[in-house]
This record gives structure tokens, sequence and C-alpha cells, in this order.
């Protein structure tokens, strides 16, 4: 058991807001990596996190569309980031997204 753990919920739950706000900014601090380096390194992206704040929101009887989301994680309207951050994927970051993708994929049948 950690410490973590014998916290308050309170606590930890501002600890761990904190930590998702340090993450956005970090990612905003760190535009140059692209949502697809971010999946095929860590399987998950800048839209997962919009996904996943959605579906928080809904667990909690809240209101909150994807695209409301993604302008909190991006920090402006999506298609304005991908307009000015997004280059399209290299053919090598999708070779190594569907190799990425493949090995999942296997992983999960065997």
């Amino acid at each position: 058991m950690s410490a973590f753990d014998d916290l308050d919920p309170a606590t930890r739950t501002e600890l761990e807001a904190a930590a998702f706000r340090r993450l956005l900014q970090h990612l905003d601090d760190n535009k140059d990596v692209q949502n697809i380096d971010l999946m095929i390194l860590a399987d998950f992206c800048r839209n997962c996190l919009s996904k996943w704040l959605v579906s928080a929101a809904e667990a909690r009887d809240e209101s909150l569309n994807y695209e409301e989301a993604r302008e909190y994680v991006y920090g402006m309207p999506y298609s304005e980031w991908k307009e000015l951050y997004q280059p399209p994927a290299t053919p090598e970051q999708m070779a190594a997204w569907e190799a990425h993708h493949a090995k999942k994929k296997a992983a999960k049948k065997g």
C-alpha cells in the first residue's frame, strides 16, 4: 500500500486533477509530438484524453460533448490546432502505427 492510497479522497482527486492539468500543459508545450506518435508509443493521444473526459462527464450525468472536450484538451478548436500543428502522417509513422496495431491484435488473440 502506498502513501497515495492513504490520502483522503478529496486530496487524492485534487492531486490527480493537478497531474492531469500538468499533462495537458506538457502536451501543449510539446506540440511537435504528434498524436500518431503518442498512439504508437503509448496507445493514447490527445483525442483519447478528450473521449475520456466525455466518458467521465457522462458517468456523472454531466453534459460535455466531444468537441468541447477537444477544445479543452487542445486549448483551441481542434480544426485550428490540426491546421497549425498537425502535418499529415508520414509513411514511416503509418507503418509504425500499423505494426503497433497488429501487435496489439495478435496479443489479444494469444
